[in-house]
């Protein structure tokens, strides 16, 4: 019997090379509960990746790239999780609305844009944190990180952020006080606090440096956005 993932002969319950089982489990309501199970468990899954990333993000971030991949949950899914949370809680309370103000962009497609990130905010995080990464590659290019360690940094450290701005939104639901400005003052300086003492926790510099490289990366991403939405408009206009 051949592995139906790589083909490889298998004499054992999974493929030696993939890892594939030999027999793979029909999808029924243990399947979903096992994954959500493999998510949410503390040892290396989500609560754990928080408890973590709160406490000294600097070196569990430098473990997951440079050793042990395991006990954390993957950069990419935590962003979106952690996004999707806050969108949920969001949504539910109708406080949404009070993030972006569309006036000056009535009926154009800058608009259109804000309204999809606002809907979206694991992806935009993700987005953003592109031109961040970028920026950090340039001021503190002595460290060695690549590019993409850059962003995987990010990711961790934006889906913090976006937790706090969940934690907030349901307080202000709750209570009915305008609690999310205090969340992105307090989401900004985690994310400057986290890349600063994920370069090195010592040196004064390197928070300064995370700032103006989270700055500057946030400005450049929305002066993309908006010569994207000038641009289309000017086209479909003509």
């Amino acid at each position: 019997m051949n592995c139906k993932n790589c083909n490889t002969e298998l004499n054992s319950k999974f493929c030696p090379d993939c890892g594939q089982p030999t027999n793979i489990k029909r999808i029924d309501g243990k399947y979903i509960i096992h994954e959500i199970e493999h998510v949410l468990h503390f040892e290396r899954g989500i609560f754990y990746t928080v408890k973590e990333l709160c406490i000294n993000p600097g070196q569990t971030i430098r473990n997951y790239i440079s050793e042990n991949r395991s006990r954390l949950v993957k950069p990419v899914i935590f962003i979106i999780v952690t996004s999707l949370i806050y969108t949920l809680i969001s949504h539910f309370f109708h406080i949404e609305e009070e993030l972006i103000n569309f006036e000056a962009t009535k009926n154009s497609a800058i608009e259109s844009i804000l309204k999809w990130m606002q809907g979206n905010y694991g992806y935009t995080s993700i987005l953003t944190g592109v031109f961040i990464a970028i920026w950090l590659k340039v001021f503190f290019k002595k460290y060695g990180y690549n590019f993409f360690e850059l962003l995987i940094m990010l990711c961790f450290v934006q889906g913090i952020s976006m937790l706090v701005f969940a934690v907030f939104a349901f307080a202000e639901g709750l209570l009915h006080f305008k609690l999310l400005s205090v969340a992105g003052i307090i989401g900004v300086i985690y994310i400057i606090w986290a890349m600063g003492n994920f370069f090195e926790a010592k040196k004064i510099g390197n928070y300064l440096k995370a700032l103006i490289s989270f700055l500057l990366g946030t400005i450049t991403f929305y002066i993309i956005i908006f010569a994207i939405g000038i641009t289309i408009d000017i086209l479909t206009k003509h």
